[in-house]
């Protein structure tokens, strides 16, 4: 089932854009403090150990999205805010401690229960220090700190030349329990949707998951459910899930950033699962799933509609599968990484996964076939201000003595902090195919990387991208929202071979562009909103000199 590129602006709920427009101008003051250094008669966390502290009183202090301590957010408006604001409540935060009163000291697990509670769209960021020690019993402060999750109101979005609308009520943290609840209306390139969507991180347990999702579309519906309990630590010993998917959609056809054909596909999806796994051992994570999957994809033509290529076959298949994992224990707290000034978890060390399974026609799918899918990642920092990153990832199926549908891609991404205010970063990506499914089109354009052009302005059998990029960053913190950055970039890529429509490579596109870079420091929805200006070097001469892309992403 494709999905949608062109990410959402969000609109804030009344009361916060009251408070950001009252106070906006209040000044560039900086973030809160985070909580001050351990007192001087609290030894540090090695020692700690050392002396073999054993855990006495956890306290746990969630912090509102303002503070009125500081200033610049002590105005009413702000106030205002915080009481509309239900903040997260104390027991949910605490229900995620991987420790407890009694336990020795293990600031392994301190670190990681900081990582996991940021992990929470809820939160911005979570701090546990030592504040008391007698000799014998050391106490703990677990602040966390919330940030906006109510936000009915309206969203739009624009890239590679085409736009999103969407009309919604959303709240990522319902009554304080870290409950999602969506209620929205979206339109865009490729549907209207009504969607109801409703997720609980911490379903009957802190760290269960359960989903569910129901979506009414022009072209079709969507009917999901997920219910899981992850290895949510390093030393979780096992996991189980089962997710269900049942969806009806029209898949489009796409040439120089045009709609060309359309087909109906309609996507069964059963699954269900278990993981075991000895726990984190000399610092590394091995892990063991079983599991199997009911798949099935029917394809139809849309009544008057071009195919622009050949109708896909429909496919079947009904497998158990194996999967191992392979994780280092080699996390890093860093700063303007991907982010504007929030702390990021970095996993600057191996990753890894495989799983293998084994369709039979005896088992009920259509064919006999082996499929594969895997993913590694490894980080490493080369100096003091350069790292090195490096993923690549590989799926596919042997059937009938072929791959089929065979992928094979990798990235590598630099990062040199040029100074204390700037970053020179490098991505360069690339992926080959072997005999795609026909319902699948490998693309290149303005919604995945090429920013000048069209989203899906070249297609292929293989492609391949450069992104070169100065960021900076600065101390520029309008309302109390945003962490202002900025970008001068450079995209090159092309595609290869034949594509399903028939479609030939256009060579080497390339563009040149400068961002705006708003990093969301108060809010749930969207971390950091691109807005940018990109001029395509190359291309036909039917699209625009300009293209002008707001996004909401994950990353600087």
């Amino acid at each position: 089932m494709r999905a949608t590129r062109i990410a959402r602006v969000p609109a804030r709920c009344a009361a916060w854009l009251l408070a950001c427009l009252a106070a906006g101008l209040a000044g560039a003051a900086s973030d809160p403090a985070y909580p001050p250094s351990p007192a001087p008669s609290v030894p540090a966390p090695a020692e700690l150990e050392r002396l073999g502290a054993v855990i006495g009183k956890i306290t746990v202090v969630p912090e509102n999205i303002f503070d009125p301590s500081i200033k610049g957010e002590s105005g009413w408006l702000y106030r205002t805010a915080n009481k509309l604001h239900i903040k997260t409540r104390p027991q949910v935060i605490r229900a995620q401690l991987l420790f407890a009163s009694g336990d020795l000291y293990d600031h392994r697990l301190v670190q990681e229960t900081e990582r996991n509670l940021r992990t929470n769209a809820y939160l911005y960021d979570a701090r546990i220090r030592a504040i008391a020690f007698d000799g014998h019993t050391v106490d703990l402060e677990v602040r966390t700190f919330d940030i906006w999750t109510l936000n009915p109101g309206i969203n739009f979005g624009r890239a590679g030349g085409t736009n999103e609308f969407n009309v919604h009520v959303e709240e990522q943290n319902l009554l304080g329990l870290g409950r999602k609840v969506q209620v929205a209306w979206d339109s865009n390139v490729y549907r209207d949707t009504w969607t109801f969507a409703y997720y609980d991180p911490h379903f009957l347990h802190a760290f269960n998951r359960f989903a569910v999702t129901y979506s009414d579309a022009t072209d079709g519906s969507t009917k999901y459910v997920r219910l899981e309990r992850p290895f949510y630590a390093l030393d979780t010993r096992w996991s189980a899930g089962t997710v269900l998917n049942d969806s009806t959609f029209v898949n489009d056809r796409y040439e120089l950033g045009h709609r060309v054909g359309e087909f109906s596909q309609h996507d069964q999806l059963y699954q269900i699962w278990r993981g075991w796994s000895p726990g984190l051992r000399n610092g590394w994570v091995r892990r063991w799933t079983l599991g199997a999957t009911y798949q099935e994809d029917t394809f139809e033509p849309v009544e008057g509609q071009p195919l622009a290529g050949p109708l896909p076959v429909d496919r079947k298949f009904v497998y158990p599968w194996l999967a191992f994992e392979l994780q280092q224990d080699a996390f890093q707290e860093r700063v303007n990484q991907d982010q504007i000034i929030r702390t990021e978890d970095v996993l600057v060390g191996f990753d890894g996964w495989v799983r293998l399974g084994y369709a039979a026609q005896g088992m009920g799918s259509l064919t006999n076939a082996v499929l594969l899918s895997s993913f590694a990642q490894d980080g490493v920092d080369l100096t003091p201000r350069q790292s090195l990153f490096g993923s690549a990832w590989a799926s596919g199926r042997y059937e009938h003595g072929e791959i089929r549908n065979g992928i094979l891609g990798g990235e590598a991404r630099y990062y040199w902090a040029t100074s204390s205010k700037s970053k020179f970063f490098a991505d360069i990506s690339g992926t080959v195919t072997e005999q795609l499914d026909h319902d699948q089109q490998l693309s290149l354009g303005g919604d995945n990387g090429l920013r000048g052009y069209p989203l899906r302005y070249q297609a292929g059998t293989a492609r391949a991208l450069l992104t070169l990029e100065q960021r900076y960053y600065t101390d520029w913190y309008p309302f109390r929202l945003f962490r202002v950055g900025g970008a001068a970039f450079f995209d090159m890529g092309r595609t290869w071979g034949t594509d399903v429509t028939g479609e030939t490579s256009l060579g080497l596109l390339k563009d040149v562009g400068i961002g705006l870079r708003l990093g969301s420091s108060r809010s749930a929805f969207g971390n950091v909103v691109h807005i940018d200006l990109a001029f395509p070097l190359d291309g036909d001469s039917s699209i625009d000199k300009v293209q002008l892309l707001i996004e909401t992403k994950g990353s600087f």
